[in-house]
């Protein structure tokens, strides 16, 4: 095992039932102002299992995540997290679901030390300071041999690392996560989707977007074709990753 990559299960996971889908999304349309993106999505993220949501760019897929993370209301439909229906849509409030978006971009705080990002998630009640360090500092050890430098002047990599060392520290049910592997060294992509591999087998539901389907291929047990802001394949990731690569290469898009 990689060092980035120890104690994955360091954090307890929120309790839900085994059958229990930890985010499901009905019937969602989404859109910016009168543009429509998303024509009526359906997909569920079901504990202790990835799903990778393939498609070029502009296909919608992080407007997918933005909704199922409470970061924008869906026009028409319904989302679940933990099986509750949400009715009031914010970042904070999926969080205190359960539900941990990390957007493309990562995220962080720059100007914040790597100590300081990660303490901002121990001002919610019952988080231990204790705990998020010991944990996150297990998981990725390179964060606490910079715990004192400012987030703004880590590596892509650590940024990355960081961010879901940040997420992770609020122990959620389902994470988000927004192009994960996006500007990274293949040695890094592969140390993160491990540590992703690990969290789902400790019962974590996972969703990716992820431009590059190889990579997430080491770890997708499910996976969706998101063309147009529909869903056209979905089921097992080999034959969506296939549909993905004609798709990609009729559009002229990155190599996968």
């Amino acid at each position: 095992m990689s060092a980035t990559a120890g104690a994955a299960s360091a954090i307890p996971l929120l309790p839900i039932p085994p059958a229990q889908h930890a985010l499901a999304l009905t019937g969602i349309h989404a859109a910016y102002g009168k543009i429509e993106v998303v024509h009526g999505i359906d997909l569920v993220a079901t504990p202790g299992r990835v799903l990778a949501l393939f498609g070029p760019n502009g296909a919608g897929k992080s407007t997918i995540l933005k909704v199922a993370g409470g970061g924008l209301r869906p026009t028409r439909g319904s989302v679940h997290w933990a099986g509750q229906p949400v009715r009031s849509f914010s970042p904070h409030r999926a969080v205190a679901r359960g539900v941990c978006w990390i957007p493309e971009g990562r995220g962080v705080f720059p100007n914040l030390t790597v100590r300081e990002n990660l303490l901002m998630w121990t001002y919610r009640e019952g988080v231990s300071r204790a705990i998020v360090e010991e944990a996150s500092f297990s998981r990725f050890p390179v964060l606490g041999e910079r715990r004192n430098q400012l987030a703004g002047t880590l590596s892509g990599g650590e940024q990355q690392m960081l961010a879901l060392a940040r997420a992770l520290a609020g122990s959620p049910v389902a994470l988000l996560v927004d192009e994960l592997s996006m500007g990274l060294a293949p040695k890094i992509v592969s140390e993160l989707f491990e540590v992703i591999g690990e969290l789902a087998r400790g019962g974590m539901a996972i969703v990716l977007v992820e431009q590059f389907v190889h990579a997430a291929l080491e770890v997708a047990t499910d996976a969706a074709l998101i063309i147009q802001g529909i869903v056209v394949e979905e089921g097992d990731p080999a034959a969506v990753a296939e549909a993905a690569r004609r798709s990609y290469l009729a559009a002229g898009g990155p190599a996968v």
